[in-house]
């Protein structure tokens, strides 16, 4: 594979004379045009999709449509007409370019809102003038007719989105239950409404319109022989047009995530239905697979997210608030006859299956042993006349202890609740089936477990190791079929975000599907070696992108300047001379040195974050190398997803110091032999 050296950026983080407020489908002509003189050859981009009132991109409110937010409204071929035929659209338009000038983050929903507004404006002006225009009307429907014959999929986004507008943008499942659950063919119905044909028109003109200027974007890309690559996320927003038009292909009942670990004791829930692979494989993937073509239409290669999701996605119930008591899909279970046979009565089952609360456990909050009694009472039931209770079998999930009051007193009603959803997570083996089991992933943190005898531990412990064996069978045979339906289903170049992985599974799958790996820097390494050192660059594997940072972690400064420990062991990892040094603070020159070392992997692909490369140029720093991060997992607010490069790509352009220090990392990476 030819090697090609590039950058990832999200798109609304791009900065031109143009588009000073937010980046757009155009700036990527600048951007072209800026990597061609650097020697770039390709360019990822984040995902693009329509999100809604969401500022994430990986929180998809359609798999199909393009967000209007990065339409550039001035280049639109209504927009000069309309300026001057139009005082309302003109006055707000030049108040939006007064208001919404550079900022080093971007307010999403303030220019979200005005663009909005100003392409709503711009069509009612269309339409208004075209009722007057026979030739111009019959013009503008052929073309919406065009692009509706070729994307089906517009037909509900164009029919959610207008009920979304009408219902202040509410979830639909909190719509009238008449318009919850729809048939295709009844949202067919919708769309042909005559009453509504002026709305939907007006979502379908936005689409046209947003695809032609990533065409044009992708297109100046493609002129210069530089390939641009998607990103693709595997999991859908509960409340999207997909879910609501597809409930088939989804699993409301369950919610993705990821298991236990040092970071997150909890788990992660994401918050997103999961997928019923069995329907999707049933109508041959054609959901997925249309997902794919219609990106190839932008795209030359992909990133899969999530790629561990395609073996096995990690669910939680609806009703649960944390990933705790989650557990793989698929998974291999054992029976009540299999624990049985291994000594394991049925009293001994329930002890390790089912939370055992002490009286004492609510009492030490109450200091009241009929107040702990009577709070009990409402959730469990008594085992014998011990001072011990199990959950009532009605309690599903600990959504419904914290939906319950106990007391008037707040700070003593929350902690009365908190204990009883710790009690609630203690246990070590779930009932998923009647009389069929599997393990908690946080087994042995369980009250349970820690009063079994070395020799019922050693013989549990047994039975999960044969389970883990079944169970990577099954998950290569599931990655084996979705993702070939995927991956074959256009000339994209597919790459994984294969990040935390250790599936013995996977490597085989994704090389027999020639599936790209993802290397970071800081987390490629021995972990299972003393002082977990660094894989040496020239050790990575060709079927590869490398990369110095990724959307979710600290950038290539804030690594240096904030976590020491990992920065010393890549300083000492690195065979050259003349190396920094590890307590300085960052400079261009450290930046050079990280960028220039990892140019010599063996990686096909070397993909940094723009930003990363910007920190070769110490005029670009921002003061607050805080404000130069894109993303902080676990976190919900207007910071995240918001940044803007420091500078135009114009002035980038311009950089001849900057250009020739990016062109020495290119040439390192690409220049060497096959």
């Amino acid at each position: 594979m030819k090697k090609r050296t590039g950058i990832v950026v999200p798109i609304s983080a791009l900065y031109t004379k143009d588009c000073p407020s937010c980046g757009d489908f155009l700036a990527l002509k600048d951007l072209a045009d800026f990597c061609e003189k650097a020697g770039f050859s390709i360019v990822q981009l984040l995902p693009v999709n329509d999100t809604g009132t969401q500022s994430s991109p990986y929180s998809g409110l359609s798999a199909f449509a393009l967000h209007p937010l990065f339409i550039r409204i001035n280049a639109l071929p209504e927009f000069a007409a309309a300026m001057k035929g139009n005082k309302a659209f003109a006055t707000a338009y030049k108040a939006f370019e007064k208001e919404f000038g550079y900022k080093k983050r971007f307010d999403y929903d303030a220019v979200l809102g005005e663009k909005t507004k100003l392409l709503h404006l711009l069509f009612n002006y269309i339409e208004k003038k075209n009722s007057k225009d026979e030739a111009e009307a019959n013009k503008l429907n052929k073309e919406l007719a065009k692009f509706v014959r070729s994307n089906q999929w517009i037909i509900p986004y164009a029919v959610f989105k207008n009920i979304k507008d009408e219902n202040m943008q509410a979830s639909w499942k909190s719509w009238d239950e008449s318009i919850q659950k729809l048939s295709y063919d009844q949202i067919k119905l919708k769309w042909q409404n005559k009453a509504k044909k002026s709305s939907h028109d007006f979502f379908v003109w936005c689409q046209l319109r947003a695809s032609e200027q990533f065409k044009e974007g992708a297109e100046s890309l493609r002129a210069k022989k530089i390939i641009l690559k998607g990103d693709i996320p595997i999991l859908m927003n509960e409340d999207s047009v997909d879910c609501w038009t597809y409930p088939e292909f989804f699993r409301q009942e369950l919610r993705a995530g990821s298991p236990p670990d040092g970071g997150n004791p909890m788990g992660q829930n994401w918050g997103f239905p999961t997928y019923d692979w069995d329907r999707l494989e049933a109508d041959e993937f054609t959901w997925w697979k249309d997902r794919i073509k219609t990106s190839a239409q932008y795209y030359d290669a992909f990133r899969i997210d999530h790629i561990l999701g395609f073996f096995r996605i990690w669910a939680s119930k609806e009703n649960e608030t944390t990933a705790y008591l989650g557990h793989t899909i698929p998974y291999a279970d054992f029976t009540r006859k299999t624990l049985n046979e291994l000594g394991f009565d049925d009293d001994r089952i329930k002890w390790i299956s089912e939370p055992h609360i002490p009286t004492g456990t609510i009492e030490n909050i109450t200091w009241n042993h009929d107040e702990a009694t009577a709070v009990l009472e409402k959730v469990c039931d008594r085992v014998k006349t011990e001072e011990l209770w199990t959950f009532k079998k009605e309690i599903d999930g600990d959504k419904e202890i914290y939906a319950m009051n106990f007391f008037e007193d707040e700070g003593k009603n929350n902690a009365v609740k908190n204990a009883l959803a710790e009690k609630w997570r203690d246990r070590s083996l779930i009932q998923i089936k009647k009389d069929r089991f599997i393990k908690v992933y946080a087994f042995e943190n369980s009250t349970a477990w820690k009063t079994l005898s070395g020799e019922e531990q050693e013989k549990l412990r047994k039975l999960f190791e044969e389970i883990e064996v079944k169970e990577n069978k099954l998950w290569e045979k599931q990655a084996t079929t979705t993702l070939s339906a995927i991956v074959h289903a256009s000339d994209m170049i597919p790459c994984a975000e294969d990040l935390g992985v250790n599936l013995p599974v996977m490597p085989e799958v994704l090389k027999k599907l020639d599936i790209l790996s993802l290397k970071v820097i800081r987390w490629t390494r021995q972990w299972d070696k003393p002082g977990q050192p660094y894989i040496p660059f020239t050790d990575y594997p060709e079927l590869s992108v490398a990369t110095t940072s990724v959307h979710d972690s600290s950038t290539l400064r804030q690594w240096w300047n904030q976590e020491k420990d990992s920065v010393w062991a890549f300083i000492n990892s690195v065979e050259c001379e003349n190396k920094p040094d590890g307590n300085s603070a960052f400079t261009p020159e450290i930046a050079e040195f990280i960028l220039r070392s990892l140019a010599s992997c063996k990686s096909a692909l070397l993909i940094n974050p723009l930003q990363d490369y910007l920190f070769l140029e110490h005029s670009f720093y921002l003061e607050n190398e805080d404000d130069e991060r894109i993303n902080i997992p676990g976190s919900v607010n207007t910071f995240n997803w918001t940044y803007r490069i420091p500078v135009t790509i114009e002035e980038m352009s311009g950089n001849k110091g900057l250009l020739n220090k990016i062109k020495t990392i290119v040439e390192t990476h690409d220049g060497q032999e096959e």
